[in-house]
């Protein structure tokens, strides 16, 4: 059994079967505690030369009843407690999803990918084993292993303190064994995480690797990761085992005591009335045998705990992970955003950074607007959009959207306003068409190659034996940089947002693609909002004005003959562009 604040209700939601299955495990347990009353009423029978074919045919179909019920008890437990076990996993697997869907930046720049994946597979194994194995090694280990000792005690009291030998040093020592178990396995869990995180970052990049020819470099790394998951899971296995081993053979051990005094206790009785008889002793060893059962099952049980527990520590640390970018309790709800933004003496820095990535910039973006945003690497020019798709919090009263606080403002309303196509240009495992049509639930041949002609990549797609059917492979592996840029682009068009922010677009296309795809934009999108940040002056020189920013903050705002004329910093940009052939 497992308890907390995220497992708990699983308890009452699922209370009528675990009825089912907790009584059918019970009926199971109690009826076949009958079998060594026959076996030991047969034997007698046989002894005494009493046995009738009345008598045997007596047993014969009581055991038959037996086993029939025994068959529909065991489907009934398994039925009803599988299902639970199933049930909560599936239920907290989403809960799981859900959460991490609602995280801020700052949980996934902590937090591995691959750790991540192992939070779906073997801790929330563990947590399924505590629900189906640990209900059902409950039930036998405390029901079934008391009846059995009150079945045994009745026979002899001296032979009974002898067999719950186990039971007690279990007992004493269960608690001590846990630690152990629970240490053990979150070593494990961690070695796992690692090994899984590796994995996953080197198949993400596996293009860098080949390029800088660091195969042999990462396949050393590889091996002391799984070389040290195997160490632990090696670890763990060994102790559960050895524990297991340690309990069957003292077990066995006493099974041997008790035949050798249970037939000391025949012969000395000699035949009396109230004589311990072979049947008895059959009849007690066969309860013992049950007895073996609830005493592994003991075992078993704070083994599975013990896991469960510390799976459990890890999911809670993400089920109750702090939400940071959320609606705010007194969210306006407004019917229709026009799109004006608004920045005032705004400064913002990232989660757990003492520098400030941006240092109060001001500036207004009407709606139908082309403004660039260009500067130096690392000057917060792509910090600007993380902040107005709320991807992180701001101050109160510093950015707004239609004359209201951006934090006032629904986050869904907020991101529905706009169309992103971010830097890194991810694509999803799918087809090119689906790549395209994310937005939507649905979308046609001829809208998606509307799209694609606006971003300038349908004449490559049409080049795909397959077209817009074509499965790019994970993160786009398939395509070039520039036919990502371009369907990345084409999906945000295809939203068909108000906003269109465009974060470094067509870096990897050449000018002529770049010349096409601004005169789109320019004329197909002249009501929308654009907002266009590059590192190329071509790029923004013929939008309505221009945002030149330097280590966070705004060095000015005006359009491209204003900042070549008066701003030298602008000047200077313009002008080594030209010398490198960056703007024609």
């Amino acid at each position: 059994m497992l308890f907390g604040k995220n497992v708990n209700r699983y308890y009452f939601k699922y209370f009528h079967l675990f009825l089912i299955g907790i009584a059918a495990l019970l009926l199971v347990d109690y009826i076949q505690l009958l079998i060594p009353e026959n076996y030991g009423n047969l034997i007698d029978l046989i002894g005494s030369k009493t046995l009738t074919m009345a008598s045997l045919l007596k047993i014969i179909y009581n055991m038959l009843f037996i086993t029939l019920c025994m068959f529909v008890g065991r489907f009934a437990w398994r039925m009803a407690v599988l299902n639970v076990g199933v049930r909560v996993e599936t239920d907290l697997r989403v809960r799981m999803f859900r959460k991490m869907e609602s995280l801020s930046q700052d949980y996934f720049q902590i937090h591995k990918t691959g750790a991540q994946m192992a939070l779906y597979t073997n801790d929330l194994m563990s947590i399924k084993n505590c629900f189906t194995d640990g209900i059902i090694f409950l039930v036998d280990a405390f029901f079934l292993g008391g009846l059995a000792i009150y079945k045994m005690v009745k026979l002899n009291v001296i032979m009974t303190v002898i067999a719950s030998i186990p039971l007690v040093i279990l007992a004493l020592c269960g608690g001590i064994i846990g630690k152990i178990i629970d240490k053990r396995y979150e070593a494990r869990q961690q070695a796992f995480e690692n090994l899984s995180g590796f994995t996953q970052e080197n198949f993400s990049g596996i293009a860098v690797i080949k390029a800088f020819v660091k195969e042999r470099l990462e396949l050393r790394e590889f091996r002391k990761a799984n070389k040290d998951f195997s160490n632990k899971n090696i670890g763990f296995i060994k102790f559960s085992v050895s524990l297991e081993v340690i309990f069957s053979t003292l077990i066995g051990s006493i099974t041997v005591i008790i035949i050798g005094y249970g037939t000391h206790l025949i012969i000395a009785s000699n035949g009396a009335e109230d004589a311990f008889t072979a049947g008895k002793l059959i009849e007690f060893v066969s309860y013992f045998g049950q007895l073996t059962w609830p005493a592994l099952a003991l075992a078993n049980l704070i083994n599975i705990v013990s896991q469960g527990i510390a799976s459990l520590k890890r999911i809670n640390q993400l089920l109750n992970y702090e939400i940071m970018v959320k609606d705010d309790e007194d969210v306006v709800h407004v019917d229709h955003l026009n799109g004006l933004i608004e920045c005032h003496n705004l400064s913002f820095s990232y989660p757990g950074s003492p520098n400030k990535a941006l240092e109060n910039i001001n500036f207004t973006i009407k709606p139908g607007e082309k403004v660039g945003i260009i500067g130096r690497t690392g000057c917060g020019k792509t910090t600007i959009v993380d902040l107005l798709t709320r991807i992180y919090n701001v101050e109160e009263n510093t950015l707004f959207i239609d004359g209201i606080d951006i934090m006032k403002l629904p986050i869904k309303q907020i991101r529905d306003l706009i169309s992103y196509v971010p830097q890194d240009n991810f694509l999803f495992n799918d087809t090119i068409l689906k790549n395209i049509a994310f937005s939507r639930k649905s979308m046609s041949y001829d809208e998606a190659i509307k799209y694609a002609k606006y971003a300038s990549v349908d004449d490559n797609i049409q080049e795909f034996p397959q077209k817009y059917d074509t499965i790019i492979g994970e993160r786009g592996v398939s395509l070039s940089g520039g036919q990502k840029q371009r369907i990345s682009m084409a999906r945000a068009m295809a939203k068909d947002a108000p906003i269109l922010i465009l974060d470094d677009a067509v870096s990897a296309v050449d000018t002529k693609t770049e010349a096409n795809i601004l005169k789109t934009l320019k004329e197909d999108f002249a009501e929308k909002t654009i907002i266009m940040i590059a590192h190329r002056v071509s790029t923004i020189s013929s939008l309505d004005k221009i945002i030149l920013m330097d280590d966070g903050k705004i060095v000015a705002i005006g359009t491209n003959d204003d900042l070549y004329d008066n701003v030298p910093m602008y000047k200077q940009i313009v002008d080594l562009q030209r010398l490198e052939g960056g703007d024609e």
